[in-house]
Formats: structure tokens, C-alpha cells, sequence
């Protein structure tokens, strides 16, 4: 059995590139895709048709969805990595594919993460 006080003075020295790359090498090696670090992901449930809408009036969490990047791409790129904490290379690949920013997160924080990129420049859709 492996040392896990060791393991966690290992993962506390990283920096933040080789985080991200240690996060890419897992996904790869365990064929998982990891969410936003934000953020996790909701897990679906079977609802009936009238709980659905009870759920609708009362929703708590939203996910923040780019829908345009607009004409300033670069900025929309650096508003999604100080929102989201991603590297580069995956900022670049959440607005190239116009993808989810955050996950399940408080109304404030959606809203106030939809003005900041609206602001860069980007359309974006809370869902």
C-alpha cells in the first residue's frame, strides 16, 4: 500500500503547470474527463414531469455556457482562466469549443461570471 503522507507532500509541491499535466496524464490513464475544478458536475436523476418543473422554479445551480466568443477572443480566453483557474491550453480549448465554463454554481456567482465575460466580450447563456 502506498504512502499517502508521502503522496500528499509529492502533490503539494507540484506547481500549477505540472498540476495540469499530472490532471491530464490521470484522465488519460483512467479514460475520465474532469470538470472545471470549480466546479462538479450535477448528476442527473430520473425526475416525473411535475418535479421538473418544481425543480425549474427553484434551481440554485447554473452552468455558465459560452455561446459566441465575440470578436476578442483573447480576452474571453483570459477571463475564463482567472474564473475557472484552467491552464492556457485548456482555457483555449473551452472557447474554441464553446463549451461549459462553470458548473453547478450559486446564481451570484453565474451572473457575475456571465457580466465578466459579456464585459470581454464573449455571449453567454445561463442554463
Amino acid at each position: 500500500m502506498a504512502d499517502l503522507a508521502k503522496i500528499v507532500e509529492d502533490l503539494s509541491s507540484l506547481n500549477l503547470m505540472e498540476a495540469a499535466e499530472l490532471a491530464k496524464m490521470l484522465e488519460e490513464k483512467w479514460g475520465v474527463s474532469a470538470a472545471a475544478p470549480m466546479a462538479m458536475g450535477m448528476v442527473p436523476g430520473v425526475m416525473a414531469a411535475g418535479e421538473a418543473a418544481a425543480e425549474e422554479e427553484e434551481q440554485t445551480e447554473f452552468n455558465v455556457v459560452l455561446k459566441d466568443i465575440g470578436p476578442k477572443k483573447i480576452n474571453v480566453i483570459k477571463e475564463v482562466r482567472a474564473l475557472t483557474g484552467l491552464g492556457l491550453k485548456e482555457a483555449k480549448e473551452v472557447v474554441d469549443g464553446l463549451g461549459t465554463v462553470m458548473e453547478g454554481v450559486s446564481k451570484e456567482a453565474a451572473t457575475d461570471a456571465k457580466a465578466k465575460l459579456e464585459e470581454a466580450g464573449a455571449v453567454v447563456e445561463l442554463k
